[in-house]
């Protein structure tokens, strides 16, 4: 595996547990001590001095909070407003607190065991044993400022949604020959004034606009994420397919449950373009086609509130591969949200009534995402270069497979084995390190705010 960019030597460490058996990678040998992969019973990454002046100011606002609203609940003629509102406050920051606590007294047991190895100096043997126990008690301390470090950076309340996946297939470029021959078509065109327009509907037509490649690999990347569920536990819960001609996949959407499934998935929204040698192309020429990939969070009915004004449903008969059902009766649903001019098609049920319940679910999914982005126009501008905006329009990924190669653009990850990503079972390569990126941005945002 190749690493681009700046940031990557935190991302190894970090990945180097999980990647280490896969031929794929190579690590360096040496790593820093502040960027090695930990866990409780490893050595924890050490904190700049700045880092950790900045959280212990936090945590003394956090301790100072505490109080006060440990005063107001205490207080006998609080107003049963101001104590709800006080109580909801401190349980909020209960997790934060424990931590605190926790870390006062690792580190009133440092200072105990320093004292401890100035008065016995002279006495090896207690001041061996002291020295030993004193790192491990650093150790503990070190764990715990990572997880308050972590407990005090912000969160996407939307993380822990389970989400609606939407594949759209794109347009497909035939590569070869192809540039050459538009030269020439051109050229042609001035010569052949009258007839023009035929030759360049056949060229049109030739590079492959109405995208059956692209459906065929808008068709693998559903399927690629329905095995990357199923490998994490959660559910996966087919909404609408969409098939072309060839049975791929024009569109198609899903929904997806489980623990944190959108903050897993968010930054997989994008463009994902592939190039290769689609099954139909007979002169072994090399095809890039693009499918575009919306990850949205899943609304609750508190979050959208639908007006029935607001709302124009349509039905008709809804189309496929035939049988009884089909054709038949009016099952599709057409629902148009006027305000917004979204559009939500469903017609994978045989019951209208099924039908209509998915299309508000993927309407209240967009409208809240539309809310979500109004919130967050002001988003971090580092987050937004080193990310990306996660906008469905931006570029994201490039599957090349006469190369075996997967390459992510926001982060400068090429994986050499594209059959795991198709699986599923590599993609993880690309989430985790986006996930850290996330991370390490909100550490940056973190200290620029002091």
């Amino acid at each position: 595996m190749r690493f681009h960019g700046r940031f990557f030597w935190r991302y190894i460490s970090e990945s180097r547990k999980l990647f280490k058996s896969t031929t794929n990678f190579s690590f360096p040998h040496q790593i820093p001590f502040f960027l090695r992969s930990y866990s409780s019973a490893e050595v924890q990454p050490q904190m700049s001095t700045d880092l950790l002046n900045i959280m212990e100011q936090r945590l003394r606002v956090i301790e100072h909070r505490t109080t006060s609203l440990n005063r107001i609940l205490n207080h006998p003629e609080v107003s049963p407003s101001e104590y709800a509102k006080a109580n909801k406050e401190l349980r909020k920051l209960s997790g934060s607190l424990d931590l605190i606590n926790e870390l006062r007294a690792k580190q009133k047991e440092i200072n105990g065991l320093k004292s401890l190895m100035a008065e016995c100096s002279e006495d090896k043997d207690m001041f061996n044993m002291a020295t030993e126990e004193i790192g491990q008690v650093i150790e503990e301390e070190r764990r715990l400022q990572n997880l308050l470090l972590k407990s005090l950076l912000p969160k996407d309340d939307a993380d822990e949604r389970d989400s609606i996946l939407e594949v759209r297939a794109g347009k497909n470029v035939t590569v070869g020959n192809g540039y050459l021959l538009l030269m020439f078509i051109i050229f042609l065109c001035f010569v052949l004034s009258p007839f023009s327009f035929d030759f360049i509907f056949f060229y049109h037509f030739w590079l492959g606009t109405g995208g059956e490649e692209a459906s065929l690999f808008a068709m693998d990347i559903f399927k690629m994420y329905e095995k990357y569920a199923h490998q994490k536990g959660w559910k996966f819960e087919v909404v609408d397919i969409a098939q072309s001609d060839h049975k791929g996949y024009k569109e198609a959407s899903a929904t997806i449950a489980g623990s944190g499934v959108f903050g897993k998935l968010k930054f997989e929204s994008g463009i994902h373009r592939v190039q290769r040698v689609p099954a139909t192309e007979k002169l072994g020429r090399i095809h890039t086609s693009a499918v575009s990939v919306a990850i949205l969070p899943q609304a609750d009915v508190v979050d959208v509130q639908l007006k029935n004004e607001d709302l124009k449903v349509d039905t008709y008969r809804s189309g496929g591969s035939g049988g009884q059902h089909a054709n038949t009766t009016n099952s599709a649903v057409r629902v148009t949200h006027i305000p917004t001019g979204i559009v939500i098609t469903i017609q994978d049920e045989r019951s209208q009534h099924s039908n209509k319940a998915k299309a508000l679910k993927v309407l209240c999914a967009k409208l809240y995402e539309l809310e979500r982005s109004r919130l967050h126009s002001n988003r971090s501008k580092l987050r937004s270069e080193q990310i990306g905006s996660g906008d469905r329009s931006e570029r994201i990924r490039t599957y090349n497979f006469p190369q075996g190669r997967v390459t992510d653009h926001r982060v400068g990850i090429t994986y050499h084995s594209i059959d795991d990503v198709m699986q599923g079972e590599s993609l993880d390569v690309f989430i985790e390190a986006l996930l850290l990126q996330e991370e390490i941005d909100a550490i940056a945002t973190f200290s620029a705010s002091q």
